[in-house]
């Protein structure tokens, strides 16, 4: 793995704020529309597999030739939401959830069987060649790259591929050599590359043509915590410098805390919640955590539900109503003994789980 420059890390620019989008009398109406609209726009989206069903056995086996069983299976039901250009999003959900059927649907890979999704004003499974040179999509466990010849050959077939002009390529890919640090790997051949290296490679494939729109779908996936560190770093980056708009996938919930503002909760393919990551914590866990540390060992459960203890610090579950009054009480009654108190909200993961937990007990229920 490369370790990272001695020197000091080069400023990000601070972003200018755009101006306000208003209607162009030199754009014609479809443009505006366009111009005007959420970059990503999805509206009552739904995806049913048809699957095949077979029993083993030879018999079942020729059976199947001539009668075959099939099963509908929805991967993704009635989602709808809105990506407003320039944010960055979580899609959260356990394995099997649809986030990544939904990524394809709106990428244009995948069909929907009902629904509707609008991409940069495009209808994204038209595969339209505008809408193709303004989005990406970035799959942590799939390779855009040649596996035998050095990346910077690779980047060369995507200059081709999206026919970008010698000036807008170099500047693209100075831009993102200098954020990925990528000078020592782009001459490598690509099987040479650690699993790290490569992923950073991947980054500047999937955005060498500068895309308004980039569908991340578990980008630090097997990457060991700096690695993880330097990719969401550079994520952030680069949505200050190009005001991209990001849809993000990820099981590690240190992405989407580090970089995500709003969150997007799906749960057997269903619409759990959309919202903001902090708001998420105050309407599925309706309590907050009360850290005491005292001067001496003290039993502290005349406060509220005491979840763990250790030495002279006790951790207090206390309703989230009552919370102020609870810590105004522990500070009156032992300011003599405290010696730190904290009130905070449960770790997101814990939140997380417990939506999750709650979404499949209320799937087995209706079942």
């Amino acid at each position: 793995m490369q370790c990272m420059s001695g020197g000091a890390r080069p400023q990000s620019p601070i972003p200018v704020q755009p101006e306000p989008k208003r209607w162009s009398p030199e754009l014609g109406f479809l443009d505006n529309v366009r111009a005007l609209a959420a970059p990503i726009v999805v509206d009552h989206l739904t995806k049913i597999f048809r699957v095949h069903e077979r029993e083993e056995g030879m018999a079942a086996t020729l059976r199947s030739l001539f009668a075959r069983r099939f099963k509908e299976v929805p991967a993704v039901q009635d989602v709808s939401f809105e990506i407003a250009e320039g944010e960055i999003v979580g899609f959260l959900g356990p394995n099997g959830a649809g986030k990544t059927t939904t990524l394809k649907m709106l990428s244009g890979l995948l069909h929907p069987t009902s629904g509707t999704v609008n991409v940069l004003g495009h209808t994204s499974w038209n595969r339209e060649a505008e809408l193709l040179s303004n989005i990406t999509l970035v799959m942590g466990n799939r390779s855009q790259l040649l596996w035998d010849i050095p990346a910077a050959d690779s980047l060369r077939v995507l200059q081709e591929i999206f026919s970008l002009p010698e000036q807008q390529y170099r500047k693209a890919l100075d831009e993102l050599t200098e954020l990925l640090e990528l000078e020592p790997l782009l001459h490598k051949p690509v099987r040479n590359l650690s699993l790290g290296e490569r992923m950073k490679v991947e980054f500047a494939a999937a955005l060498i043509h500068q895309p308004r729109v980039l569908f991340l779908d578990e980008p630090t996936i097997g990457l060991d915590v700096t690695m993880q560190a330097r990719i969401r770093r550079f994520v952030s980056d680069y949505n200050r410098r190009t005001g991209a708009s990001i849809l993000l996938t990820s099981h590690y919930m240190d992405d989407v805390v580090a970089l995500c503002k709003r969150v997007i909760v799906i749960h057997h393919g269903r619409l759990l919640y959309d919202g903001a990551l902090a708001g998420l914590s105050e309407r599925m866990a309706p309590y907050k955590l009360i850290r005491v540390t005292l001067r001496d060992e003290a039993d502290l459960s005349n406060y509220g539900e005491v979840v763990s203890h250790e030495e002279n610090t006790s951790t207090l579950k206390v309703g989230r109503e009552e919370a102020a009054e609870r810590t105004a009480l522990l500070v009156r009654e032992l300011e003599g003994q405290m010696l730190d108190l904290t009130l905070e909200d449960p770790a997101i993961e814990e939140v997380i789980d417990r939506v999750f937990s709650e979404a499949q007990l209320a799937h087995e229920m209706a079942m």
